[in-house]
């Protein structure tokens, strides 16, 4: 008796399953499942994501490149080359302001989570109009023929002397000696282990590019672009800037630092960064 009712039970259930009207209903889930997931990636696609990532690429790329060309980093590059091979120099460079942005584009991230992206919409608006009418201001004080003749001058001084400060270290303190006043100084003993696994002029490229850029507009810039949600777009484009920045600055920099106006160069970072301004003011108006 149980095994009958268990098929007349079977039976029934096979006979509603297979039915027209439940096969018409799944069709219709099924067609509405994927119509509202075409409508998701298609909404995104409206919303602008990837147009938006691109222009956070295209944004930092354009930063970088008018605010490094003629900057202390890009100076510090041609003059390397001049003494060493291009592709050391470029390695050393490239290497060091690689790490430095990628640093600087994680930390502008992290703010988001202390400050909402609106706020920091508007802090980042307010930068770049401080850049722009700073730089506004030094590039209408510049004469029209001015040029990098002086920033050289002065980055090769730095260069030579802390090339003297190593010579003469060596010769007052001599080696037991020199290497016993090391051991007191963390940031010499990472020097030395670092130049004995690269060569002692790479990791003073490497150093001199680190701490110059530390603190520099490009840096606070990356900082302030990082903070929206294509941070590793942004990161990913100044990096590229920095690295098409190196390359020219150790191929041709001293061709083109000789050819270049400050005052023009200056004058157009300004103007760049007015239009970063506004593009973050409008941003932080429609968030």
């Amino acid at each position: 008796m149980g095994f009958v009712s268990t098929s007349v039970i079977l039976a029934s259930l096979s006979a509603v399953l297979n039915s027209d009207v439940v096969r018409a209903a799944a069709t219709d889930l099924t067609a509405a499942a994927i119509a509202d997931k075409s409508g998701d990636v298609q909404a995104k696609l409206d919303n602008g994501a990837p147009n938006d990532a691109y222009h956070s690429f295209m944004m930092a790329v354009s930063m970088i490149g008018i605010s490094e060309i003629g900057d202390k980093t890009f100076l510090i590059a041609v003059l390397m080359a001049m003494r060493h091979s291009r592709l050391f120099v470029f390695s050393s460079a490239a290497s060091s302001l690689a790490i430095m942005t990628i640093l600087s584009g994680v930390v502008g991230h992290a703010a988001v989570s202390f400050v909402s992206e609106r706020y920091t919409a508007f802090l980042a608006a307010l930068l770049f109009l401080v850049f722009g009418y700073k730089l506004t201001m030094e590039g209408l004080e510049m004469a029209k023929d001015a040029g990098v003749e002086d920033e050289l001058a002065e980055v090769e001084e730095e260069i030579a002397a802390k090339d003297m400060n190593g010579k003469m270290d060596d010769i007052e303190s001599g080696g037991a000696a020199s290497k016993k006043a090391h051991a007191h100084s963390t940031l010499n003993k990472l020097y030395d282990l670092a130049a004995l696994v690269f060569s002692p002029a790479w990791v003073q490229i490497f150093v001199m590019n680190f701490l110059a850029e530390l603190g520099d507009r490009s840096q606070i810039s990356i900082i302030t672009l990082a903070s929206d949600s294509n941070y590793w777009f942004t990161i990913a484009g100044a990096v590229v800037g920095h690295l098409i920045c190196c390359a020219v600055a150790v191929t041709g920099g001293k061709f083109l630092a000789s050819k270049i106006s400050m005052r023009t160069v200056t004058l157009a970072g300004a103007a760049c960064f007015f239009i970063f301004a506004i593009v973050y003011l409008y941003s932080a108006f429609t968030l």
